[in-house]
């Protein structure tokens, strides 16, 4: 693997370009490897549309690439009406199986966190999955704790959590 062996690690927030089809061949992955429908969420639609609705000065979409490979990618957006006032919506997180175990995923939600905390939002929400075992646990130590459902999901096993981003930008 090219990571193993040294190869540039580069993150690009997505605007257009490159970045902009390295997103949408990586959300639509993400999508064909769902366990559930994502009908829910208008998920075509979004992959339709990107970089909306990540678009900045409220959001943003990150992607990375490990040498000359798209390896995975990450969301935010302004979260939908909620009881978590100013909060963002943390979407999308997805590592190409081949590039997980490198901290990669640990990485986008890092740029994410502190992206959103520089955008003014206070907290950071998400949902996943029972399933998704692994990735709940990088949550737990990035700082999410569960909530109530902060919207209707008609998942079985969704969780739904948050995290504060106090004190402006964050970093790590």
């Amino acid at each position: 693997m090219d990571l193993e062996r040294g190869a540039e690690v580069t993150f690009k927030w997505v605007t257009a370009g490159a970045p902009l089809a390295d997103a949408r061949q990586l959300i639509a992955e993400f999508g064909d490897k769902s366990t559930v429908d994502l009908g829910f969420q208008d998920f075509e639609a979004e992959l339709a549309n990107l970089p909306a609705p990540y678009s900045a000065p409220g959001g943003g979409l990150l992607v990375v690439r490990v040498g000359d490979e798209p390896a995975g990618c990450c969301a935010f957006k302004a979260a939908p009406p909620c009881d978590y006032p100013n909060a963002a919506e943390l979407k999308r997180l997805y590592v190409r199986k081949i590039f997980r175990g490198f901290g990669l995923g640990q990485q986008l939600v890092e740029h994410c966190m502190t992206a959103a905390a520089a955008a003014g939002y206070d907290c950071l929400l998400l949902d996943t999955l029972d399933e998704r075992e692994t990735v709940r646990g990088l949550y737990s130590q990035l700082g999410f704790e569960v909530i109530p459902p902060y919207y209707f999901s008609p998942l079985p096993g969704a969780h739904h959590l948050r995290a504060g981003l106090t004190g402006g930008a964050r970093s790590f």
